[in-house]
């Protein structure tokens, strides 16, 4: 019995302790903290990718502890960060557009905190808050390729959003290289959409009548962004059997299942990936003041994994690490 008692101390004395959010404060651990937007945690999209991307960093051991908070309601936000910062995180990730303002306030309040502001463009630069974003007309190229190799008609359609909503006009430009650059001679329909900043029920009715003109007018392929109006615009994809469709954003298989008919695949913001990168950068003492711009992707092809051919889907790969290394560019200017 004394014998079993001995080994039980010993090995207690040999295991490490793990860290506590007690420890934050401590310069020997490295804490990391994530702050969502309403949306939550598992929201299948922006939030769910970046907590994955804090997550991958513990696993690789970069981060020994890891912690996010809810926002239930706007007004609370603050509040939030404040809380994560007051207990000694090293690094506060915070996500969504919306909160840009924010976490700017927050990470001149908190000078010795990091801050990754997750789809935040950084116009002016404060030197510990970094904005992870993503050049819209990338993730528009890769859909365009995929899409000139889904075509059986040569036609295809793309439904976007409002020019007003950020990103839309670089998705459609880069939709339509990315097309062109695969093949010169495709036909791309692409219909004007309100011009409206907030989306209505509108929105949804116009994507789906979008989708509909061009699909009678050829198109066997739908790329649909501009939330509702684009989530209407893939669901529409549906009704024709021959015809193909595209998300964009995150997973669309999993966020969006009536569209599971046509769904192809998603082009995506690689969150998960940019958070790790950024936060081992952290780590390293290196994280980049201003903007830092994360790769696009492709989601999983689901039930459509036996319809893309090996080398098609190396050569979009290619495409992806080329527009990623700038070896290829889309050939969008923002400010034309």
């Amino acid at each position: 019995m004394v014998l079993v008692l001995l080994a039980a101390l010993l090995l207690g004395a040999c295991q490490a302790a793990t860290p506590s959010e007690t420890d934050c404060a401590s310069t020997d651990v490295f804490c990391i903290g994530l702050v969502t937007g309403i949306e939550g945690i598992h929201d299948m999209s922006t939030n769910q990718a970046a907590w994955e991307g804090v997550q991958a960093a513990q696993n690789e051991n970069v981060a020994d502890q890891v912690r996010y908070i809810e926002t239930v309601d706007l007004k609370d936000y603050e509040q939030n960060i404040t809380s994560l910062a007051e207990n000694g995180y090293d690094v506060i990730v915070s996500v969504g557009e919306q909160f840009t303002e924010a976490t700017d306030r927050m990470a001149k309040t908190y000078p010795n905190t990091s801050f990754i502001g997750v789809d935040q463009n950084q116009v002016a630069t404060t030197p510990n808050l970094t904005g992870l974003v993503f050049h819209a007309d990338q993730g528009g190229f890769l859909a365009g390729a995929l899409a000139a190799q889904l075509t059986r008609s040569g036609t295809i359609a793309g439904v976007f959003g409002s020019e007003m909503m950020p990103g839309m006009s670089g998705l459609k430009y880069g939709y339509e290289a990315g097309a062109r650059y695969i093949n010169p001679e495709i036909i791309i329909i692409s219909p004007s959409p309100p011009e409206a900043k907030e989306l209505t029920e509108a929105d949804a009715r116009w994507g789906a009548s979008a989708a509909s003109d061009a699909l009678q007018n050829g198109a066997d392929v739908v790329f649909g962004s501009g939330d509702r109006s684009g989530n209407a615009a893939l669901i529409e994809g549906t009704h024709l059997p021959e015809a193909y469709c595209i998300g964009v954003g995150n997973d669309q298989w999993e966020s969006l299942p009536d569209a599971h008919p046509c769904l192809v695949t998603s082009v995506v913001k690689m969150v998960g990936q940019g958070i790790t990168e950024l936060i081992k950068q952290t780590a390293d003492g290196k994280l980049p003041a201003g903007n830092y711009y994360g790769s696009w992707g492709y989601a999983p092809y689901h039930d459509f994994e036996s319809l893309i051919p090996q080398t098609t889907r190396d050569g979009l790969s290619q495409i992806a690490d080329d527009l990623r290394m700038g070896s290829l560019t889309t050939g969008y200017d923002p400010g034309k």
